[in-house]
């Protein structure tokens, strides 16, 4: 068995996807995307493609190394992202030859279902009680969110009593027997998310995320993790195993590398294992579309410390664009109390819907995050 064809798709609402073809008829498909990157990625996807072609997509661990080594420059989202998508598509092709889907070709499945939250209250929290109460209602256990729009490195009274006005509301919506998470998204100082996170553990967080930038680390993320009692869940914008180790060391409770951009399924399980030796566990990032998902929840039927599962249905960036639209079948992500189920179809467990796919790339997009600033005109993180 050869590749023979690499072909990507721009589709709304801000996704990449990637369709690895075969000379035996079997193809795989891949999510590899940088939120507001998407056509930076594209390119290093057909960059790295020349590496891959003609050769047998069944040597997963040997492509892998190729596409992270073989060029003098490596690493970084874009890299990293493009050789998920890859990864994605060959996992996907050798569960098709072997009629299994991947987690049986990792080991196994060590639960029978997965546990996922729902994102509630947008960039710039609002609504919170209606938002929450609609996923309670939905059979969610567990909602994330934000708790803070712009932050400045020295809040204030007011910035502070807001945010713990929003957690606890939501804590009151989802009483004692329900999880909520509460994302920083990197805009909180490590002064500030010391001191938020000691203010925070009355509504008893299932773990903080992000309280710091990813690049915060050593000393300064070591305090903010010393700060409280809360767990820290960290590593969306982390790319490796080797980027983890750090933030391990510092005492990070919960490991997120996102199967889009930390090299696919084979280095995140490296990464989950990583984070097994020091008591951690996995909650990997996923508000992307359906196949990101596909292969987290592989991942997480195969991972013995696996947490928690982000998906995107009905997420606020999705728009008329949803986690489902691309699918043939959408029983795979039709979650049932919270849960999702082990899903029983070779390779990732999904079937795309290429026509719908095609037609969507027609129109592709260009999605872009937005960019905040302070009061006094200053760059704020979003």
């Amino acid at each position: 068995m050869k590749i023979t064809g690499i072909e990507t798709f721009l589709v709304a609402p801000r996704w990449l996807f990637l369709k690895v073809s075969t000379d035996e008829g079997v193809s795989g498909w891949g999510e590899p995307v940088v939120e507001g990157r998407a056509e930076t990625v594209r390119a290093a996807v057909h960059e790295l493609g020349e590496l891959v072609l003609g050769r047998d997509p069944l040597r997963i661990e040997d492509h892998w190394q190729v596409l992270r080594r073989g060029g003098f420059y490596r690493g970084g989202p874009v890299l990293s992202s493009a050789l998920s998508g890859f990864d994605h598509a060959l996992w996907d092709i050798a569960g098709k030859v072997r009629s299994a889907p991947v987690h049986e070709l990792l080991g196994g499945p060590v639960r029978d279902r997965v546990r996922v939250y729902s994102w509630v209250g947008g960039d710039r929290p609002s609504k919170i009680r209606e938002a929450v109460s609609e996923q309670v209602e939905a059979g969610f256990t567990a909602v994330k969110m934000n708790v803070s729009g712009p932050m400045r490195a020295i809040a204030s009274p007011r910035e502070m009593d807001d945010v713990l006005a929003r957690a606890q509301e939501a804590r009151d919506v989802l009483g004692p027997d329900r999880d909520l998470a509460i994302d920083f998204h990197g805009r909180v100082s490590p002064a500030m998310a010391r001191r938020l996170m000691r203010l925070l553990e009355d509504v008893r967080p299932m773990f903080v995320e992000e309280p710091v930038l990813p690049e915060t680390q050593g000393d300064a993320l070591a305090s903010v993790v010393a700060a409280g009692t809360t767990p820290v869940a960290l590593g969306e914008r982390l790319f490796s195993r080797w980027e983890f180790k750090p933030v391990l060391d510092a005492g990070v409770a919960v490991v997120q590398p996102d199967p889009s951009h930390a090299g696919g399924i084979s280095e995140v399980r490296r990464i989950a294992a990583l984070a097994e030796i020091y008591g951690a566990s996995l909650a990997p990032h996923c508000p992307l579309g359906p196949i990101s998902l596909a292969a987290s929840l592989q991942l997480a039927f195969a991972t013995p410390n696996f947490l928690i599962q982000e998906q995107s249905l009905r997420m606020h960036y999705n728009g008329d664009s949803e986690l489902t639209s691309y699918l043939v079948d959408t029983s795979p992500f039709e979650f049932v109390a919270g849960y999702a189920n082990r899903p029983l179809g070779p390779g990732l467990g999904i079937e795309v819907d290429e026509a719908a796919v095609r037609r969507a790339a027609e129109l592709g997009h260009r999605w872009r995050n937005p960019v905040w600033r302070h009061e006094d005109g200053g760059f704020a993180e979003w």
